[in-house]
This record gives structure tokens, C-alpha cells and sequence, in this order.
């Protein structure tokens, strides 16, 4: 084969050994890469109903079909496990160097089976396996990790995933960190954790070979060109971060734990902000020619020499959601949070629950006491310094708050609706467990459909579902007989990104438009050039309709049932008070309505199974088998 090995490494953490399985063709013909084929190694390896924090749930890596090619922004693979946030697939991506180092080693992908009893680094080096103690390694934080390793090898083509603090105590809502990128969401990190796997250090020493260099460079010169003109001009100089004025204006910006869709001291929190007062460079991932990722640097004061990217969903989540407006209190919780191996959007969104808790008398300064803070402190909303302490205890579990909020929304509210008899979950902000994104969807009812069906939970990265209503392209605040086959084109659109992998900011460099018609032809060039096969539009288009089948397949196996496809409370019952989105919620009714015409476009059942012979018709047999109704 071209552009693949054929080879899938297994890692037996247990048992300290490895073994090499090999795929045929058609099977890479069907999955592809990135999260579709990460989820099919989760599908064939993991123990179904096993606890995510077992033995028994693998941690499966699958490259991009372009990583290491010229290909731009195709640097990126995909990693998933059960998650211990959801218990559904987690699914996310990463990328940078680590995935170049990964497809040079000659491996597709990679399973890692069982738990060590002590904690441990795995080193692949080509074919080569090695088990490394980890023991020096534990409490660095996720730079300095990798940093340690590559000065172990005196090597820097050895490039690491690793877990900070966070992921070492098994908080579900810790990441996956790699060459500054994260697998941010679903709790990777715990799974890491609960095997006492510190790091994954690769590589590969190995070129790439493709079945039509030159018109795979040719291919990849036009686009790169593209990229460097208006389409991606507004990430090249602000970032994500431009989001920040623009969902305000919309009035979805999270505001207070999601009371309000506006938030009066935007212009202090925003990319324009940011970019004149604490930018310090923009860089880029490997084989990215758009580099958006903007670096905000504090040089003086309380939280001097904090530094980290600042992206949209990172900065609403620790500013404008946890009612601060002190833009170096953000860029200092946000570098805690990806030095101590933490989910930025889903650490903010539990910080701004537990301020609300506060701030409604369930929590007082003695529940926020703890061994770094043993006077406590007010969590009031608009606290940048109650944010930033949270950050820190929620990674070492300090403290009863520390402890609460490290699980998570929908975890820390039941407990302490148990505990107090109280009704918190009602602004506990997630989705099957996963904290929501920085769109408020009581706004957008087609968007609000895409989260609450979604595999992943509450994630605005696999659906597209925001783009029609705030394109105007449909009335964001009614519903009607089209959001159905909306959502289900939005959330298969971006599988198809998801899969390969490539970076979605990519979509408008093939033909200036964001859509089907324009990248799917030009795709299928880019995979048959790597690989040497005959893929036609429609070939393309069914890799989004299978990564996300197989994705939602697991979930049934799980235990998925209709009523899993839900809204937050807040969201269905409360309204806004404030700006254009004012008095907008999805209720009930609508949410059914809307989730009835998504099953039927995705040809399912009224319950939202999937029949046998839609599995059969998408080359997935074995699955229809197991789940196939």
C-alpha cells in the first residue's frame, strides 16, 4: 500500500511486551484514519461495558493519512478511548510533530493494552518497543515532560504525548498534551492515568512514500497558496480569538455560567484585545501554512510570565463564562491548564458552575479551603483570582473543591445534589457528561440539535451545525422540517476533516467555499495521489457517514438510548435577559421534533438505532451483527 504501512502496533502494559497486526486494504479503505479509525481499534480491542478507568479500556491511536506528506495542515491523528467523563467514545485530535514522527516509525496505529503497575514511559523507535520507568517524571508538568524526555535521548526528533498532574490524578476532565497541541476533551488524561502511562515517545526514521509525489506536491503547492490568501486572513492574525466580539454581538457568548449570551466587558476579553496588549508570537503546527495559534505573554505582575495559545474556546471558557474580565487572569488560567494537562473548556465551564453555587449560598469560603489555600477564598463570579486557584486544585485534587470539580459538571452536581439536597444540575452545563461549547445554543436551534445528538457530548468541533444559523442560512431562532438533514450534512461534513485528519480552517482553500461541491473533488485527488486509488466525490462523502456511524455504534453497545440525546436544563427552561438572543430557549417539544426528523435522515430507527442493512449498505457487517437492529 501507499501512504500506509498495513501494520497496527500493539502495547501490552500489563504484560510488557508488543505485537504487530496487520490490516488489509480495504479495511483502511473504510476507516481511513484519525478519529474514525481510532474508534474501529476502540470497536475490535476494548471489553464492552468495562469502566473507563480499567484494565480493560485501550487507548487506541490512529495517524492521518497525510501526516508527513507535503499535504498542509494533514500533520494530525486521532486518539480515543471510553471516556471516563461520558462513558460514551471519546474521540479527539492532535497533531504537530508527534504525528510525523509516528507515520516515519511505519505504524498506522497503535493499541495499548492493560495497566502497568508502576508508573511508565513506552518509547517506540521504529519497531523497536521500549518500557522506561516514569517515576522522575511524575508531578511535571506537560512541557517540562517532554522537554525531560527529548533530554533523555539527546534527540529532538523524538517527540512525546504525555499527561501533566491533572491526568497523574485522575481527573476526567484532564488531557493528552504533544508538542504544545492537546487531545483536549473527554478525559484522555485520566485514561493515561489509570494505566500509570506518563508519556508515548516515537521515532521514525523511515520516509513516507506516496503513490504520486509530484502530483501530490502539486496538489499540495495550490492549496498552500490558497492558504496564505483572504480565506484564512482572519486566523492568521487574531486567531480563533476574533470569536469573541462576534458571538457577543450575536449575543451567544457564554456569560456567567451561560445566564447571559453578553458580556458587558467583551472588548477586554477579546482577540483584538489580546493581540495589542499580550500577544507574543503566532505559530503554527507541523505542516500548517496558516498558523493561527496566537501566544498571549503576561510580563509583569501577580501572574508574570504566564504564557500559552489562546484560542476562542479556551479564552470564553475562562473569561467571559467565569464573568472575568482581566485578560492576564485568563492567559494565567489557561497556561495552568495546559502545563498541569487539563481540558480548558471543561475546566472553565465547572469553575463557572461552581461560582453560580456560590454565589447562590450552596458554597461558602470554607468549602474553598484547601492545603495550598487554607484560609479558603470568595469564588464569586468575576474573581480572575478565585479561576486561577481553582485551576490548581482541581489538578491536584486539593481540597473538597479540588476534588469535586476535577470529575467534572455533571459528576460534581450529582454528588452534591446528594450530599445537600439541592437542584445544582440545573445549571450544570454539559452534554452526556462533556461541558458545552462557546456558542449558546438556546439561540441557534440547529446547532442545539447537533450537540445533543452528538457522540462525543456537548462539542462544537463534530458538528457544523452553528454554520446555518449564523449564516442566516436558516431562521436560528424557529425550527423546521430541514434542520434534520441539516445537522446530519454539518456533523458528517466534518467527520470527513475529523478522519483524514486535516485542520478544518483548511475548508475554504479549495475553491473559496466551505462546502461539499468544492472540497470533496479536490479530497479525492489528494487521497488518490497519496495512495493510488479511484476515489470519487462520493467516496469522500461516505467517510463522514461512516466515521460517525461507527462512532455512534459504539455508544449503542454502550448502552445509548434516546433519551441520551438531551439539552442542558438551563437551556431548555431559562431564558437570557440581555441582547438579540434574549428570551430564546429549545424546549421539549422541539427537541424531540427535531431529533425525530435527524433520525430519519440519517436513516435510523424513531428510537435512534441503526438498522442492519444501513450497516451492510456502509461495508460495516460485522457491526450490524453485534448492534444492528
Amino acid at each position: 500500500m501507499h501512504g500506509y504501512s498495513g501494520k497496527i502496533l500493539h502495547i501490552d502494559l500489563s504484560e510488557r511486551k508488543s505485537w504487530l497486526e496487520s490490516k488489509p486494504e480495504k479495511w483502511y479503505q473504510t476507516y481511513i484514519g484519525g478519529v474514525s479509525m481510532a474508534t474501529r481499534l476502540c470497536w475490535e480491542n476494548i471489553t464492552p461495558g468495562c469502566d473507563p478507568l480499567s484494565a480493560e479500556n485501550p487507548i487506541c491511536l490512529a495517524n492521518g493519512i497525510f501526516a508527513g506528506t507535503p499535504v498542509p495542515v494533514g500533520g494530525k491523528f486521532g486518539l480515543a478511548s471510553k471516556s471516563p467523563l461520558t462513558g460514551f467514545i471519546g474521540d479527539s485530535l492532535s497533531g504537530s510533530w508527534f504525528s510525523t514522527s509516528f507515520k516515519r516509525a511505519e505504524w498506522d496505529g497503535i493499541v495499548i493494552h492493560g495497566a502497568s503497575e508502576d508508573w511508565v514511559t513506552v518509547f517506540v523507535d521504529d519497531d523497536m518497543v521500549e518500557f522506561r520507568d516514569a517515576s522522575h517524571l511524575l508531578g511535571l508538568g506537560t512541557t517540562e515532560t517532554e522537554s525531560a524526555i527529548r533530554d533523555e535521548f539527546g534527540d529532538d526528533q523524538v517527540r512525546t504525548a504525555c499527561i501533566g498532574p491533572a491526568g497523574e490524578n485522575l481527573g476526567r476532565i484532564s488531557n493528552v498534551s504533544n508538542d504544545g497541541r492537546k487531545a483536549g476533551r473527554t478525559g484522555h488524561g485520566a485514561v493515561w492515568g489509570s494505566k500509570k502511562l506518563k508519556g508515548l515517545s516515537m521515532r521514525g526514521t523511515h520516509g513516507v512514500e506516496v503513490a504520486d509525489s509530484e502530483e501530490l506536491l502539486r496538489l499540495s503547492l495550490d492549496i498552500l497558496e490558497a492558504a496564505q490568501g483572504p480565506h484564512t486572513q482572519k486566523y492568521r492574525i487574531l486567531g480563533t480569538t476574533s470569536n469573541v466580539l462576534n458571538m457577543n454581538k450575536l449575543g451567544l457568548l457564554p456569560t456567567k455560567n451561560y445566564q447571559e449570551g453578553v458580556f458587558e466587558d467583551a472588548e477586554l476579553i477579546s482577540g483584538e484585545y489580546l493581540h495589542e496588549h499580550y500577544k507574543a508570537k503566532t505559530i503554527a503546527c507541523a505542516q500548517c501554512p496558516i498558523a493561527c495559534e496566537q501566544v498571549g505573554w503576561v510580563k509583569e505582575g501577580p501572574y508574570a510570565e504566564a504564557m500559552s495559545h489562546i484560542e476562542y474556546e479556551s479564552l470564553f471558557a475562562l473569561s467571559s463564562n467565569c464573568g472575568v474580565n482581566d485578560m492576564e487572569a485568563a492567559i494565567k488560567a489557561i497556561t495552568n491548564c495546559n502545563e498541569l494537562g487539563m481540558d480548558t473548556m471543561s475546566t472553565g465551564v465547572t469553575i463557572s458552575w461552581a461560582m453560580e453555587c456560590y454565589e447562590r449560598g450552596i458554597f461558602t469560603k470554607e468549602d474553598f479551603e484547601c492545603e495550598r489555600y487554607p484560609e479558603g477564598f470568595e469564588a464569586n463570579f468575576g474573581s480572575g483570582m478565585a479561576m486561577v486557584k481553582l485551576t490548581e486544585m482541581i489538578a491536584h485534587r486539593d481540597g473538597y473543591m479540588g476534588d469535586l470539580l476535577a470529575d467534572g459538571t455533571q459528576r460534581a452536581s450529582t454528588l452534591l445534589d446528594e450530599e445537600r439536597d439541592m437542584e445544582s444540575y440545573k445549571w450544570a452545563m454539559n452534554i452526556k457528561g462533556l461541558e458545552t461549547p462557546g456558542y449558546d445554543a438556546r439561540a441557534l436551534k440547529t446547532f442545539a440539535l447537533g450537540l445533543s445528538v452528538g457522540t462525543r457530548g456537548g462539542c462544537h468541533n463534530r458538528t457544523a451545525a452553528y454554520d446555518p444559523d449564523i449564516k442566516g442560512q436558516v431562521d436560528r431562532f424557529s425550527v423546521d422540517e430541514t434542520r434534520g438533514k441539516l445537522a446530519k450534512g454539518t456533523e458528517e461534513y466534518a467527520a470527513v476533516y475529523d478522519t483524514l485528519p486535516l485542520c478544518k480552517f483548511i475548508r475554504r482553500c479549495f475553491t473559496g467555499k466551505a462546502d461539499r461541491e468544492g472540497a470533496w473533488p479536490a479530497i479525492a485527488k489528494l487521497i488518490n495521489a497519496t495512495t493510488g486509488w479511484d476515489f470519487d466525490y462520493d467516496d469522500v462523502d461516505l467517510i463522514g457517514e461512516r466515521a460517525h456511524t461507527i462512532k455512534k455504534a459504539f455508544n449503542i453497545r454502550e448502552g445509548w438510548t434516546r433519551d441520551d440525546d438531551k439539552l442542558p436544563y438551563r437551556w431548555k427552561h431559562e431564558e437570557m435577559t440581555k441582547g438579540p438572543s434574549a428570551e430564546s430557549v429549545v424546549t421539549d417539544e422541539e427537541l424531540e421534533y427535531l431529533k425525530d426528523l435527524y433520525y430519519e435522515a440519517k436513516g435510523w430507527t424513531p428510537d435512534g438505532l441503526i438498522p442492519k442493512e444501513k450497516l451492510v449498505e456502509l461495508g460495516m457487517e460485522d457491526v450490524a451483527e453485534d448492534i444492528g437492529v
